[in-house]
């Protein structure tokens, strides 16, 4: 294995440079959901191919119907080195309210937040400009110190994540040949506290549902037609709260095939974070858990699937009162899945279940909102022992591996259509409000991340 310690002292001795570089990208307005920002997200790409081709990238700006992708290839120190794809997003989300910022989001400066903290403030300097860059920076230590990289790298960054990536499965299928690797490095995630990095070893997958249940041929009088005429809301109700039984289970027929146990010894060291259900939802007001009984709240945000409601409409709603009976009512229903769960299945089950339920004389129309699986790196995957063991010997506290309750829906793309298995490290903090005004990168978090990727490129490269 490389000694890898001249390239950490080159990475640390060049965070001046590697800061005003993060703050040249930053002051590109690359917002991507405002056609009057277009230029702006090309000439961001742009800027990063600058860069990469410095390091001796084979990098292009690859146009799409919507904002370009940067594509770029470096071999490896040595002809079996293992091929890695990193991925990155350089747009941003726009930063309105303007008028609740303390300084100019396109302004970044390094400031002092007080307990001897030091942040790098400013729109994506935390998602995900800034998370971005410490890879690339890693990348450049390597170049100065050794003149090579220890793996063969493939570099994607795309400029639509933050409006929803319509331009990036056509490209991941046109383009498979060149960007399939041995696995994908993914940096747009988040570290468990300031002190202690985190794999995240699993991404729940998710089935949206919207349901209309129509009645009679209009809105009804409630005097003249109430107690006799069907009542679309009391239907809709009726069939929400059986979602569920008395222990938190959903009831779909199926709905728990392919959903496995997480091992006895990740909810051990799950237990040791010290997240107990009055800490997790007592920041939100909260401190008696729903769901699953008998399950802690990280089992029940990580590793568990769940039925919510996310929304119901139906009769009056507007000020005062209005005696009427609805000739409709409607809600918005989301499954998160876990392990091998089936999202068409579960969609199947659903509409089943629902269409049981509504009386002859009714009707239901369902519209779907997206599906997609849940993502599962094995605990005992050797890629993911090597990353924790190499971010362990960077940070105070021992990197752990987590769940996340949400979906990056690329990694699921990364794993279905490339046939590669996704390896999350951030190194964002909980507090750094992203998507909201005044957000903000550690500039410990900047130099360890930049430092840890170091170590895991090092890590992933000795066979």
């Amino acid at each position: 294995m490389t000694n890898i310690l001249p390239v950490l002292d080159r990475a640390s001795a060049g965070i001046p440079a590697s800061l005003e570089r993060l703050f040249e990208l930053v002051r590109i307005k690359s917002i991507s959901t405002d056609p009057a920002f277009k230029a702006e997200c090309r000439r961001a790409a742009e800027w990063l191919v600058t860069e990469l081709r410095s390091l001796g990238f084979d990098a292009t700006v690859r146009d799409t119907p919507g904002h370009p992708m940067v594509v770029a290839h470096h071999d490896g120190a040595k002809p079996d080195a293992p091929h890695v794809l990193f991925y990155g997003h350089y747009d941003v989300q726009p930063v309105d309210p303007l008028n609740l910022w303390d300084h100019d989001p396109f302004e970044p400066a390094v400031r002092d937040a007080g307990e001897g903290r030091r942040v790098i403030t400013g729109r994506g300097t935390s998602d995900d400009k800034g998370q971005l860059l410490t890879f690339v920076e890693a990348c450049r230590a390597y170049k100065e110190t050794t003149g090579a990289l220890p793996c063969r790298v493939t570099i994607l960054f795309e400029g639509e994540e933050e409006s929803g990536s319509p331009s990036l499965k056509p490209f991941l299928e046109a383009n498979a040949a060149e960007l399939t690797a041995d696995f994908a490095l993914v940096c747009d995630t988040s570290m468990w506290d300031a002190d202690t990095p985190a794999i995240s070893a699993g991404l729940r997958g998710l089935v949206g549902e919207e349901i209309v249940i129509k009645a009679a041929d209009r809105d009804l009088h409630s005097g003249y037609f109430g107690g006799a005429a069907a009542n679309p809301i009391h239907i809709l109700s009726d069939i929400l709260a059986g979602l569920h039984d008395d222990t938190g289970r959903v009831t779909l027929d199926g709905f728990y095939d392919g959903v496995e146990e997480t091992p006895t010894q990740i909810k051990a060291a799950w237990e040791t974070l010290g997240k107990t259900a009055e800490s997790f939802l007592g920041e939100i007001g909260l401190s008696i858990p729903s769901g699953e009984k008998g399950r802690s709240v990280l089992e029940l945000t990580w590793a568990r699937p769940t039925a919510e409601v996310n929304g119901i409409t139906g009769g009056y709603t507007g000020e005062g009162f209005k005696t009427v009976i609805a000739a409709e009512a409607s809600a918005k229903v989301s499954f998160r899945l876990v392990g091998k769960q089936d999202p068409a299945k579960i969609r199947d089950a659903f509409r089943a279940y629902v269409r049981a339920r509504v009386p002859a004389d009714c009707s239901v129309t369902f519209h779907a909102h997206g599906g997609s699986p849940a993502i599962q790196l094995p605990y005992d995957s050797a890629l993911l022992g090597k990353a924790k063991s190499a971010l362990s010997d960077e940070w105070p506290k021992p990197a752990v591996v987590i769940g996340m309750g949400g979906s990056i829906p690329i990694v699921g793309d990364f794993q279905k259509m490339l046939g590669m298995e996704s390896l999350l490290v951030g190194f964002a903090l909980s507090d750094d409000r992203i998507h909201s005004p005044n957000e903000k990168y550690e500039l410990r978090s900047f130099e360890k991340g930049i430092r840890s990727w170091v170590r895991i490129l090092s890590a992933l490269a000795a066979r």
